[in-house]
């Protein structure tokens, strides 16, 4: 039995498409007895009928339109692995992967995913969700090509990187929180009788970066910023978040913010990636994150579309 070729798998749907054999021929750019022929020997080398012959019109039979159902899917996946070795070969890379922090919501990159698509169609992009260390380490194991990150990445690691934006912190809790009537400065003392909320850290390698703790205090820890800012605002427990991301909720009374003896310092997003990699589209990713307002855009839309929520 030969082997099944795309070159029949065409010919097939073309006569599927066309209803007839002269008709393929025309479509294809062969007269009517090549095609014939064509299907013939197609049919000899499988052992199977794949049309049913009424007249000039021909109909596929059930083990025809089994072979074209799952030859089409072949057919996709021929062209759109010529379409990616092409673009391999001008510099683009198969697939880009990035690692964002979870203070960044993936849905952020609408916008940028058309822009990209509509320059590199070929190349297939994901995007990661990781928390605090874990987008530094997604980078070093080789799992992301490019990372956000907040805040610096561990020493010596021996990547680029590029601040894209500031973060400022303040300490907030629920108005309904027994913490909320404190007058003056919170000591660390008062502090620790309280569960504090925290976004836990992703890592699964590297030592996981703990932020805002204090020895023996009750934790919860959640997976994201945005679960942390719920549960903070539902009063069931206290921490620092990004002030741009409560400013709104503060405004309306959802959260009130206090002075703490030991504040968090303000912190960075970062945009870092390994050297010595050339193609072009991490260069695209790179160039267009570190544009001047795009990543304030992307922080400006992720608070508003948390409160819209909550």
């Amino acid at each position: 039995m030969r082997r099944l070729t795309l070159e029949g798998i065409e010919l097939l749907d073309a006569i599927a498409r066309s209803g007839s054999f002269s008709a393929a021929g025309v479509r294809l750019g062969k007269v009517t007895s090549t095609v014939s022929y064509a299907v013939a020997r197609l049919e000899a080398d499988l052992e199977v009928a794949l049309f049913h012959r009424r007249g000039p019109r021909v109909e596929l039979t059930p083990a025809g339109r089994e072979l074209l159902e799952e030859g089409r899917v072949l057919l996709q996946a021929a062209d759109e692995l010529a379409c990616r070795v092409r673009r391999v070969a001008d510099g683009w890379e198969n697939e880009i992967r990035i690692a964002v922090d979870s203070l960044i919501p993936p849905m952020m990159f609408g916008a940028l995913l058309e822009r990209f698509a509509a320059d590199a169609p070929a190349t297939r992009v994901k995007l990661m969700s990781e928390a605090l260390t874990g987008a530094w380490e997604a980078l070093l194991d080789g799992r992301a090509d490019l990372a956000l990150a907040v805040g610096q990445g561990p020493a010596g690691s021996g990547l680029r990187t590029r601040a894209l934006a500031g973060i400022e912190f303040c300490f907030c809790v629920a108005p309904q929180h027994p913490l909320a009537a404190w007058s003056g400065t919170v000591p660390s003392e008062e502090l620790r009788r309280h569960r504090t909320i925290v976004v836990s850290d992703s890592a699964r390698r590297l030592p996981p970066r703990t932020v805002g703790l204090l020895p023996g205090q009750q934790v919860l820890a959640v997976p994201d910023m945005r679960t942390k800012y719920a549960l903070q605002a539902a009063g069931l427990g206290v921490g620092f978040l990004p002030r741009l991301f409560a400013h709104s909720a503060l405004e309306r009374g959802l959260l009130v913010t206090l002075p703490v003896e030991e504040p968090k310092p303000d912190d960075q997003v970062l945009l870092a990636w390994r050297t010595g990699q050339p193609g072009k589209a991490l260069k695209w990713w790179r160039d267009v994150l570190a544009e001047p307002d795009v990543m304030p855009r992307f922080l400006a839309r992720a608070s508003r579309a948390w409160v819209s929520e909550y």
